[in-house]
């Protein structure tokens, strides 16, 4: 291309091409280059919805997993597992789900929400009984929840939150689900059931032991509630996930050393080898 302000004269040197075309096809190119990059970056974000209890190892997890992976980024969504796959099932932009027990996960798979053989259990957990830690006479056993003095108990709501399926199939075994279900103050999250006992709004409540580690100044356990069920936490690839390949490597990254080490430092237990 020639410049337009090029005198056409006799000249036998090459026409030279025009700077303000060199430096405009410069712009162009970098401005290109910018918008990949861009693309990138937007494309190595993925959002992990995970159970409640689940909060504080994971967002150390996270941290450790983008220093591993650089380019990749996370975003957390903490809620009951019972919510969360209802988001999923609605099209929120979600890439992993963890929750806090199987049956939710079983509901993921059986809708179709989650990928096949992406599923695995990364963490083990318990249920407990815990009190305000200047409570006198905390109970020893289910049974003592029936006293007056525990007339408000904060339960999970079964419907929608797994530490609430625990209890409830507990009290159930114990015959003692109606007359406790009565004093029941239902809980959206098991970390909501962890603030009515810490605030003293409740005389008694389940969680899990590492909700209950939290607050060691506020809470204390009372015993620990056997469950025929274990208290496992799954994950696995959202279906609908853009970003299927980042989203495996941050599953798999929950097994890796420095993830369970993480784990093991929030009290969560290790899944038993099958």
């Amino acid at each position: 291309m020639h410049c337009a302000s090029e005198p056409a004269i006799a000249s036998r040197r090459p026409p030279r091409p025009c700077s303000a075309g060199v430096r405009g096809a410069a712009r162009a190119l970098g401005a290109l280059a910018l918008a990949a990059m861009a693309g990138l970056a937007v494309g190595a974000e993925i959002t992990v919805s995970a159970a409640a209890s689940l909060t504080n190892a994971l967002r150390e997890i996270g941290t450790a997993f983008e220093a591993a992976h650089p380019g990749t980024t996370v975003q957390f969504n903490f809620a009951a597992s019972g919510a969360l796959l209802q988001q999923i099932a609605q099209g929120a932009p979600v890439d992993v789900f963890a929750s806090a027990d199987a049956e939710t996960m079983d509901q993921a798979e059986r809708r179709g929400l989650v990928r096949p053989g992406s599923r695995l259990d990364f963490a083990a957990n318990a249920l407990v009984v815990i009190v305000p830690r200047a409570a006198a006479a905390p109970p020893q056993a289910l049974a003592d929840l029936l006293a007056p003095a525990f007339r408000h108990v904060a339960i999970g709501v079964p419907a929608s939150v797994p530490v609430g399926r625990y209890t409830q199939a507990a009290l159930e075994k114990a015959k003692l689900w109606a007359p406790i279900e009565a004093k029941m103050i239902g809980a959206q999250s098991v970390r909501q059931a962890l603030d009515y006992v810490a605030r003293g709004e409740v005389e008694a409540g389940f969680v899990y032991a590492t909700d209950a580690a939290l607050m060691p100044e506020r809470v204390k356990v009372a015993f620990t509630v056997p469950t025929e069920t274990p208290v496992r936490y799954p994950v696995a690839v959202v279906a609908a996930s853009k970003h299927a390949g980042e989203a495996q490597q941050f599953a798999a990254y929950l097994l890796s050393t420095p993830a369970q080490a993480t784990l093991r430092k929030h009290g969560f237990a290790r899944v038993p080898s099958p």
